[in-house]
């Protein structure tokens, strides 16, 4: 009997947002986040980072990001929507994600910056190698709009603490320009 496989944590920033004359929560996406977010979803599906579950934020344009992916995929996906995700530091990402069911292999989370890239540093700031060493040095560089960064993460959500995790791809997937 193999051992059970890491759990994949799954950080998703939303795409490029536009800026008109609303409140920073309920700010759109902007025509090439229209765009990156689809595009973000066939990265997901063709990598085979269909996830179990997704927590998003309750901004609007990750709401818009999550939907425009979600077409993508080609299966239904369950969705909790978190207001602790807005805004939130890693420490109280790391909160929402440890009160994930374990059964959930892959966790996606749509969210913002700078939290999104503080927490994937923050679980995977320990390289094993060489790729993973030259991934971790781009996202610390910039983690931009519509960016994913997987994380394997060893033990229960619970578990999930600064080091333990193991950073296994970064991307930033772009749509086409029209």
């Amino acid at each position: 009997m193999s051992a059970p496989s890491a759990a994949r944590l799954v950080l998703l920033r939303h795409a490029k947002s536009a800026w008109p004359d609303v409140a920073d929560h309920e700010r759109p996406l902007g025509p090439r986040g229209l765009r990156d977010a689809p595009a973000a979803g066939r990265w997901l599906r063709d990598t085979g980072c269909l996830p179990a579950l997704v927590i998003c934020s309750t901004a609007r344009r990750t709401r818009e990001t999550w939907a425009l992916a979600a077409a993508q995929l080609g299966v239904e996906v369950p969705v909790r929507f978190d207001e602790r995700v807005y805004a939130a530091e890693p420490e109280e990402l790391l909160e929402v994600v440890s009160e994930v069911p374990q059964e959930v292999g892959t966790l996606l989370l749509v969210g913002h910056n700078p939290g999104l890239e503080e927490l994937a540093l923050s679980l995977a700031r320990d390289a094993v190698g060489a790729a993973e060493a030259e991934a971790i040095a781009r996202l610390s560089e910039k983690f931009p709009t519509s960016a994913i960064a997987v994380l394997a993460c060893p033990g229960s959500w619970r578990e999930l603490a600064p080091g333990s995790a193991r950073l296994t791809d970064f991307a930033v997937p772009r749509g086409a320009a029209r």
